[in-house]
């Protein structure tokens, strides 16, 4: 039952109200009756005062007159009266003298004569009745003195009693309590009715639109308003209600905006990102990661070595270098190179790196591992592709260098075949034609094996390699270019200087030194190739006299994808970034300084391997 009304509000509301009223009016009677008691008592007894005032005095006539039969009589009438059950009247002594019930005739009533005045209250007879007895003691006076005695002896001649009946007092209240507690229901229920009304109009109503607005909010629905009339309290809960339901959509749009910012941030990253928790549990990834892998969606939430290891457990920390054991353990980033298995369950060598990543979730520090892996096969696939566009480049100034000795070799076959024609026996003009030949020829082969050095696939071992030879080939090369852009190359070597190196890397980071000097001289100019040494370090010096490098671009100049050449045209900004990886990888530094207008100056600084380390800081 008390769960049945506690389980709504008006039900609530209604079993309260009911309670209260009801305890309210309760109490009200109570009072109301003891007070209607109390005044009805007040009144009777002022009545019977009177009463016993005029019949006390018709008394003391009839004993003044010594007329005992008129008192009889005086009693006995009294006595037939309506509501009057007894009239008693005792001599000092409580024994009954006159009654208008002759049976109690001679019997005794206890009267305490220290409190001689006249008393009121009810009491239960002799009959078991109760009754309203008023007690009037009849007090001795001069003319009585000769039959009672003197008044200071005998200061009561008798007492009067009068028997009032008590029931009809107690009808009339009950009859009053009746009609009060009938009216006080009546006003109860009115009260139950109209305080259900108004709470279910101006309570419940607004209260269950408000529910279940924000039943439909908790759901998702952000577009969801209440509109409430009037102006109370509850309107402008509602207010309130849609100035949160408003905030709370904008946040959770701009919540949504910066998330989508966020995953179109990661997605731009052209290596594979990941996120993952320290249980192991991927939390997001890119594109670039969901393509190296051909995986989707449900890739996140899975752990790492599920997409990855294709293992039901975490790898083993003694057997592998697992990025989120070492950051959990050490906080510090690390680079690994792994093997990923592809979705169709072929391997992939990965480069790493893993970084910790401190957020806050309900207050407390979350730890999260950041990785990104690169596909080591594609690394190398660009490598290959940019040193082809590179070469792309170069073709024409290669296909150049090479046709002028095919030209030669042509002619003197040419000549070789019309000397022949004429004598059966060689001359020296033959021989000297099949010199010619055989020079031009040696010189395409040279040609050759310049291209195939610069075009050879990375990842050899490196070697000493000499510089004069090597810059110079490269320089070779561009030749054609360098005649057609109207710039005067200048080599200054010092003899003897090597490196430890790769011989096709050293060529590459020189290619694209020298062609990043090309393109500063749009217009021409001189470039100056030095090398020199000491001690301690080797130092390559690319100079030109171009157009130099404005200040507020010269701190991109080493940034990947970063290109502003002078002569306008498009560059995939690789050039310089894969040079100073280049020389970086082979524990050298590349540096720059530059004027706009005078030109630039590259310098190339690699440690003497004849010499103890200790050049590069």
């Amino acid at each position: 039952m008390f769960k049945w009304m506690t389980s709504r509000l008006n039900r609530s509301f209604l079993a309260a109200t009911a309670a209260g009223l009801l305890m309210s009016t309760v109490i009200f009677l109570l009072i109301f009756l003891a007070m209607y008691e109390t005044e009805i008592s007040r009144e009777r007894k002022e009545a019977v005062s009177q009463v016993n005032q005029l019949l006390r005095t018709s008394l003391e006539n009839a004993m003044l007159k010594r007329d005992l039969d008129g008192l009889r009589n005086i009693v006995s009438g009294l006595g037939q009266q309506q509501n009057i059950v007894n009239v008693i009247i005792t001599n000092p002594h409580g024994e009954i003298r006159f009654s208008d019930s002759s049976d109690l005739l001679g019997k005794h009533l206890a009267f305490d004569p220290s409190s001689p005045e006249a008393t009121t209250g009810f009491i239960t007879n002799h009959n078991g009745v109760e009754v309203l007895r008023s007690i009037n003691p009849v007090r001795n006076k001069s003319p009585c003195i000769q039959c009672h005695g003197p008044t200071d002896k005998n200061p009561i001649n008798g007492i009067l009693y009068v028997d009032y009946d008590a029931a009809s007092l107690r009808r009339r209240a009950s009859a009053t309590t009746l009609v009060l507690m009938g009216s006080g229901a009546l006003i109860v229920v009115v009260n139950i009715i109209g305080g259900w009304w108004f709470i279910r109009r101006f309570v419940l109503k607004p209260i269950a639109t408000l529910s279940t607005a924000s039943n439909a909010l908790s759901q998702g629905n952000l577009d969801t308003r209440v509109n409430l009339p009037g102006q109370n309290e509850l309107t402008l809960l509602g207010h309130t209600f849609n100035r949160m339901a408003e905030n709370l959509q904008g946040k959770i749009r701009e919540l949504s905006e910066k998330e989508k910012f966020l995953q179109s941030l990661v997605d731009a990253i052209p290596d594979g990102v990941r996120i993952i928790d320290t249980d192991f549990r991927v939390l997001l990834v890119n594109n670039s990661f969901r393509e190296q892998f051909c995986i989707d969606e449900s890739s996140v939430q899975k752990y790492c070595y599920e997409c990855s290891y294709n293992r039901t457990e975490p790898c083993v920390p003694t057997l592998i270098t697992c990025p989120v054991y070492e950051i959990v353990k050490n906080r510090q980033p690390l680079k690994v190179l792994h093997h990923h298995y592809h979705s169709d369950g072929s391997p992939r060598e990965v480069e790493i790196y893993a970084a910790p990543l401190i957020t806050y979730t309900d207050g407390k520090e979350q730890l999260l591992i950041v990785e990104s892996i690169r596909d080591l096969e594609k690394t190398i696939k660009y490598s290959q592709e940019q040193k082809l566009t590179e070469l792309g480049r170069l073709a024409t100034g290669v296909a150049h260098e090479i046709y002028n000795p095919l030209s030669s070799v042509r002619i003197a076959l040419h000549a070789s075949q019309n000397a022949l024609a004429k004598i059966s026996t060689p001359t020296n003009d033959i021989n000297n034609y099949l010199e010619i030949l055989d020079k031009e020829v040696d010189n395409c082969i040279e040609v050759t094996e310049r291209l195939l050095k610069l075009g050879a696939p990375p990842g050899a071992p490196p070697m000493l390699v000499e510089l004069e030879p090597l810059i110079h080939e490269t320089i070779s090369l561009l030749h054609w270019e360098a005649q057609n852009s109207h710039i005067n190359i200048i080599e200054n070597y010092e003899n003897g200087l090597r490196v430890l190196a790769t011989d096709n890397d050293l060529r590459m980071a020189a290619l694209n030194l020298i062609q990043n000097a090309f393109h500063a001289m749009p217009h021409g100019g001189n470039l100056l190739i030095s090398t020199s040494g000491d001690d301690q370090c080797i130092q390559i010096n690319i100079q030109d006299d171009g157009m130099g490098i404005d200040p507020v671009d010269f701190k991109s100049i080493f940034d990947p994808f970063f290109s502003r050449r002078a002569d306008g045209s498009n560059g995939t900004g690789l050039g310089l970034s894969i040079a100073r990886s280049i020389i970086k990888n082979h524990g050298g530094k590349i540096s720059a300084i530059s004027k706009v207008g005078e030109g630039s100056t590259f310098t190339i600084q690699l440690p003497n391997p004849d010499k103890p380390p200790g050049c590069i800081s």
